[in-house]
């Protein structure tokens, strides 16, 4: 089912009015933009990582993942196989490589 912003706005608040879930929610959002910002230059790759091995996307995705860690940057993705074969083409390269879940 589809919402509107203002449908979506209207809805009664639940269990995120909580005072301490919203502060260990903001927390979680603090390390994590905490630590990502120390990775220095890098670049996210989105995809599936439902695509196998044998799908030429794969094969693009770890060769994408080697040719950026070769200049430099560190690939970063959601992890797991697929177009996250980004981050093993990083890994074999000898780049950087974060896989976020």
């Amino acid at each position: 089912m589809k919402m509107t912003d203002t449908e979506l706005l209207s809805v009664p608040a639940g269990p995120a009015d909580d005072p301490a879930r919203v502060a260990r929610i903001l927390t979680g959002f603090e390390e994590g933009f905490d630590a990502l910002a120390r990775i220095g230059k890098a670049v996210t790759v989105f995809g599936s990582s439902r695509t196998p091995r044998e799908d030429p996307d794969y094969d693009l995705a770890r060769r994408l993942g080697a040719e950026l860690a070769g200049q430099g940057f560190t690939v970063i993705t959601g992890g797991g196989p697929g177009i996250m074969a980004a981050n093993r083409g990083a890994k074999e390269a000898g780049g950087t490589s974060v896989g976020l879940a």
